[in-house]
């Protein structure tokens, strides 16, 4: 696979606040990569600099080759930008409203039917044709925007926080709508708070923090960088401190933790067996409830390695 995306230490400054700071990205052909950060990290930025509209610091950005400030207009046909929020088109029905992007990207005649027909279907708004964009709901409208941006069939597709403000079935609609488009072989840039529904959408992630890149990679790869070791939450029905005393004493735990009602139990990084953690509760006669191991996801990893800081 080839990358269609890159970036080389990318840097945008505004004044003495640094949005980006020396960013190095590189995005094959066909990913869907999921941008994530605190508010004020720096996505938007990228994203914005990769859509054209803003010019780097320093650094270079490049889609497909061609390189973001000096080869824009080679650039814009080949990605397709959705913003975080819908403008206001009054009097407007969404016919007329895909047919007048259609023409801006230079579709005409029977074509431009076709290519719009064709849109409409694939985002699942062909019964909402003759509607009034504005009376749309907030779900729609940002159907709507990748519907737009599909028109001219872009490579690239830049989306910045296109679940934000939607109901969930209207989150559900949308990304089921992004992996399609992630089957047609569309190369993905998706920045989003709602971290478990990138992990299940995305094939690479990216996690930035005050302009600087603190990961980039796959899913299992956050998750192995993260996971220190393995953590076991175990309810007993009574006497819980006895249960807590009992296992800190056994070979292969390094901790043990009375939190709400139960135990955390924290192995040894070595141990990754703890079958014998319920024969010794069950010897000593306490009754088990449950015994489970603590989920390492994207959210954990996101907690474990960002501190919370914005600009």
């Amino acid at each position: 696979m080839s990358v269609i995306v890159q970036t080389i230490n990318l840097t945008k400054r505004y004044g003495k606040l640094v949005a980006l700071n020396n960013l190095h990205l590189n995005i094959e052909e066909g990913e869907c990569f999921g941008y994530i950060g605190p508010n004020g990290a720096g996505k938007t930025t990228t994203i914005k600099v990769l859509a054209t509209l803003l010019q780097p610091t320093w650094g270079e950005a490049r889609i497909c080759g061609h390189v973001v400030g000096y080869e824009s207009r080679r650039i814009r046909p080949l990605i397709g930008y959705v913003p975080d929020f819908f403008g206001a088109y009054e009097e407007v029905v969404v016919q007329e409203y895909l047919e007048f992007f259609a023409s801006a990207y230079g579709i005409t005649g029977k074509q431009r039917a076709r290519v719009v027909n064709d849109v409409l279907e694939l985002t699942d708004l062909v019964f909402k044709r003759d509607a009034h964009v504005d009376s749309l709901s907030r779900g729609m409208q940002q159907r709507l925007s990748v519907a737009r941006v599909l028109l001219h069939d872009p490579k690239v597709l830049l989306l910045d926080e296109p679940a934000s403000g939607l109901d969930p079935r209207a989150r559900i609609e949308m990304r089921e709508l992004l992996k399609e488009l992630r089957r047609m072989g569309k190369t993905i840039i998706i920045s989003s708070h709602i971290l478990h529904e990138l992990a299940e959408l995305c094939t690479t992630i990216g996690i930035i923090e005050r302009g600087e890149l603190l990961f980039h990679g796959s899913i299992e790869e956050i998750i192995r960088k993260v996971k220190t070791g393995t953590k076991l939450h175990v309810r007993v029905t009574e006497q819980q401190d006895l249960a807590a005393l009992l296992l800190e004493r056994k070979p292969g735990i390094k901790s043990v933790d009375l939190l709400d009602g139960h135990l955390v139990v924290e192995l040894e990084k070595q141990t990754h067996d703890f079958s014998g953690i319920a024969r010794i509760l069950l010897d000593n006669n306490f009754k088990i409830q449950e015994i489970k191991e603590e989920e390492v996801n994207l959210e954990t990893a996101f907690m474990r390695l960002t501190k919370g800081i914005v600009q």
